[in-house]
Parts: C-alpha cells; sequence; structure tokens
C-alpha cells in the first residue's frame, strides 16, 4: 500500500501554527528572463487537498507560475512557500525531497521508450525511493490498475497511445506519493478523442487528499472539477474565482474577452487574444 501523506501537519515557516501538507504559498513572487519580465509580484494562496485549475491566453506565464513551484525555474524575486516551509533556496538533498513530495505532469510524457510501462514506474521506486523489486512492481502494479492500464503492464511507450501514455506517466509521479502534483497543459500534445481518458483520471484525483494545480486549456475540466479558477494574463493575476461565479460572470475585462473566445470561437470578436 502506498504510506499516506496527505493529513499529516508540519510547522510552518516561522515554527508556529501547524500548516496542513499540500499547502502552496507565493509570496510577491517574480520571474523574469533578462529583461522580459513573466511573472509580476505574484501572491497566491493554495490550501491543502484543493483543485486549482489556471487558464489564461498562451505567453501569459501560467506554466512558469507552476514550474516555480518545484524550480524546475528558479524565482527572481520574492517567496513561495510549500507546507509553510520556503522553497527559493533549497539545494541537493532538500531540493530532492521537494521534488519527490510535489509531482510534475508535462505536456510531453517523457517515458524511457527501452523501458515498458511497469519499469518506467518501478524504477525510480528501486532506485530513488529503494524500494525492492517486489516491492516496486507491487506499487507499480496497484498504480496502473488505478489509472486503467493493467493490462498494459508489459507494453513499451511505442505500443500506446498518447493518451495511455500520459497515463502511464501520471501512474509514476504517484509512485512517489506526492501530496501535490503540478500539471502544465497534460492534454495538449492528444488527439482530442483521447483527452477525455486523461481527464478521467485527473478527475478520480481530485478531492482524494492531493492538491492539484492544473494548467489547463480544457474549460470543462476548469469548470466542472475545479475548486477555484485563476486567470492570468500579462503575468499577473488578474481573476480568481469558483467555477460557476468565472463562468457565468466573469469580472476583468480581459477574462470576459478570454472566455468569449474560447467558449465562443465563432462569435468572438477579432480583438487579439
Amino acid at each position: 500500500m502506498l504510506a499516506g501523506l496527505f493529513s499529516s501537519p508540519v510547522a510552518d515557516a516561522a515554527g508556529a501554527l501547524p500548516v496542513q501538507k499540500g499547502t502552496v504559498v507565493f509570496r510577491q513572487a517574480s520571474k523574469s528572463f533578462g529583461d522580459n519580465v513573466v511573472l509580476k509580484a505574484i501572491d497566491l494562496q493554495v490550501a491543502a487537498g484543493e483543485v486549482v485549475a489556471v487558464c489564461g491566453p498562451s505567453g501569459s506565464g501560467k506554466s512558469t507560475l507552476i514550474r516555480l513551484i518545484n524550480q524546475l525555474e528558479n524565482l527572481t524575486s520574492g517567496e513561495i512557500f510549500v507546507d509553510g516551509q520556503p522553497t527559493s533556496q533549497l539545494t541537493d538533498r532538500k531540493l530532492r525531497e521537494l521534488r519527490r513530495h510535489v509531482g510534475f505532469v508535462f505536456q510531453q510524457f517523457n517515458l524511457y521508450a527501452h523501458l515498458t510501462a511497469l519499469e518506467n514506474i518501478t524504477l525510480a521506486l528501486r532506485h530513488i525511493h529503494g524500494k525492492s523489486a517486489a516491492e516496486a512492481q507491487q506499487i507499480a502494479l496497484a498504480l496502473l490498475v488505478r489509472v486503467g492500464l493493467q493490462e498494459k503492464a508489459q507494453h513499451y511507450p511505442a505500443q500506446l497511445s498518447g493518451g495511455q501514455q500520459q497515463r502511464v506517466a501520471i501512474a509514476r509521479t504517484l509512485a512517489a506519493d506526492p501530496h501535490i502534483i503540478l500539471f502544465d497543459e497534460p492534454t495538449s500534445a492528444l488527439d482530442p478523442e483521447m483527452i477525455g481518458e486523461v481527464l478521467q483520471v485527473m478527475k478520480s484525483l481530485a478531492h482524494s487528499g492531493i492538491t492539484l494545480i492544473v494548467v489547463t486549456h480544457e474549460m470543462q475540466f476548469a469548470r466542472e472539477i475545479a475548486d477555484r479558477v485563476i486567470f492570468i494574463d500579462g503575468g499577473e493575476i488578474l481573476e480568481q474565482a469558483a467555477p460557476a461565479d468565472f463562468f457565468t460572470a466573469p469580472q476583468h475585462p480581459r477574462a470576459q474577452r478570454f472566455l468569449q473566445k474560447v467558449l465562443n470561437p465563432l462569435h468572438a470578436d477579432n480583438k487579439e487574444l
């Protein structure tokens, strides 16, 4: 069985009140690439177990936002706290520990082509998490069942559809027993008919105790599964609201234009996204 890490409290950065595992806090977090300011003084709090959909036009900074959480990108200024602990200065073992508990699912599946679906999952379990071969296989098989791919355990990535590969990638992320999972447009590389099978797996993870932060263009997922929608443009959070409010009565004019474009493309105006 996978160990349950989702409900244990940890001390916050000041050693005061306990913080629930799975919390993420941005405090004046900024990111620049040279003279290009990608994110501007972001303040954001994500509660443990919350499902947050991050939406916005291409180039708005939404992918950079989540890549900062586990230091796939480094902050230019400000701080990000995970479970109450500052993360910007973590290195080596402590950074690896952060990434163990903060999983990341990429647009591309990043599976090892020469390994089976089962082996793609057991590799890290054995060589990073110290599991025996038998224990790693037991965990991996249970995870393949969880994502609906138990019959594909001995298949190589080339023998799997894009949707199946992404589900293996999600299972591999779950193998570390993360309490936060970051998704960077996980369905953007898939054919339309394969998107649903990945979204169904993500739906099964929602409200299971794992915090999900999902950068997505899938408005149905944001509307039906998310607890909150974050709308970003120009490196700033322009609006955040419950899905029912965001999709029926967006407040910011930029969010209104964005939704008009993505929900009613044939009737949208010609203003640039």
